[in-house]
């Protein structure tokens, strides 16, 4: 590819996701949109249409042949990305792929081997991690101002909907994975992890479930996720020996609040007394300001799409790349792991 000139992009996949990233490619100066891929003609032509007349395709072999095409973005089911992200990047196409990378650790290395043997950038599409509000996080981790990491509460629970080939962490805990891994320093890299799931309905796999580990120092996070709640919440709560911060995505007025109240353990005990009292006497409780950050508005996948095209241009890994999704997959496979063996 010439990089003095804008790269083109085809989306591979036109059905609940695939219209989101055409829609952004499109409207990008960063890239010229050719071509959407799909097996239902009819849905790839609507979406074709709606995003400027760009060329149908129906065979992934066709258009990977294409030698007017420089990447692809796959938008489909899990079970699918390795194979058609190998097909891309033996085709020469640098790859943004939907997430989870792929459904087997395996896979996923294969994939980002294959990437880096070509050259080529192999993207994760972790949405998230391109909002103003992670940005906002990942600066007030970086900068000090919550101090040392403690804890970590997400929570992600709505009514539905059951998927027919992922349970509920392979569904919704990638988000609050994929932010984490983006926003602690040095990424995801738990010693271990803990996963209880319950199927109390007979779907046949985990539809309520809590996800625990640890991410040192003995700080730990957890992740409850949930397809039974009549309520939909999403909310995350990162404790600092400074601050901590809780981030309400469904409120659009304080989307995100820092808090200068916690727990401080006083450096000198109390000689006079021991065992628990002891304990207690170093405690003290910290009450103070509560400030919201102010938070730029833009889309996100905007932004993703606008580093996609800068990640190829640069020669460089992109922010969220292939081994942020793998190890973001890694602590999918150890959840799953820990359930069956919890099982057995």
């Amino acid at each position: 590819m010439d990089t003095a000139t804008t790269p083109r992009v085809a989306v591979i996949g036109a059905g609940y996701w695939g219209p989101n990233l055409a829609r952004n490619f499109a409207a990008s100066p960063e890239w010229t949109l050719v071509a959407v891929c799909d097996r239902d003609e009819a849905r790839a032509s609507k979406l074709a249409a709606a995003v400027g007349h760009v060329d149908v395709e129906t065979s992934v072999d066709e258009l990977l042949a294409r030698d007017d095409l420089d990447a692809v973005a796959i938008a489909t089911p899990a079970a699918t990305h390795h194979p058609l992200t190998l097909a891309a990047l033996r085709a020469g196409k640098h790859v943004v792929v939907e997430k989870p990378i792929a459904d087997s650790i395996e896979k996923a290395q294969e994939m980002v081997d294959e990437a880096k043997r070509r050259g080529l950038v192999l993207m994760t599409d972790h949405t998230f991690c391109y909002t103003p509000v992670v940005a906002k996080i990942r600066e007030l981790i970086e900068n000090g101002d919550l101090g040392d990491i403690l804890f970590v509460d997400s929570v992600r629970i709505n009514l539905g909907l059951v998927q027919p080939d992922v349970d509920v962490f392979w569904d919704l805990a990638p988000h609050d994975l994929s932010i984490l891994d983006f926003v602690l320093p040095g990424g995801l890299k738990p010693e271990y992890v803990a996963a209880h799931g319950g199927d109390p309905i007979g779907a046949g796999k985990a539809c309520v479930g809590h996800l625990v580990l640890p991410i040192g120092d003995g700080a730990v996070a957890s992740v409850h996720v949930n397809w039974l709640s009549p309520t939909k919440v999403r909310q995350m709560t990162i404790g600092g020996s400074r601050r901590t911060l809780i981030w309400d995505d469904l409120n659009p007025v304080q989307r995100l609040s820092v808090f200068d109240r916690g727990v401080t353990l006083e450096s000198q005990s109390a000689t006079e007394l021991d065992g628990d009292a002891k304990a207690a006497a170093k405690v003290s409780y910290r009450l103070g300001d509560t400030w919201s950050p102010a938070l730029p508005e833009r889309e996100a996948l905007r932004e993703m799409v606008n580093e996609f095209a800068a990640a190829i241009r640069e020669g460089r890994p992109a922010r969220t790349d292939g081994e942020a999704g793998l190890r973001v997959l890694r602590v999918l496979e150890e959840a799953t792991a820990t359930m069956n063996g919890a099982r057995a």
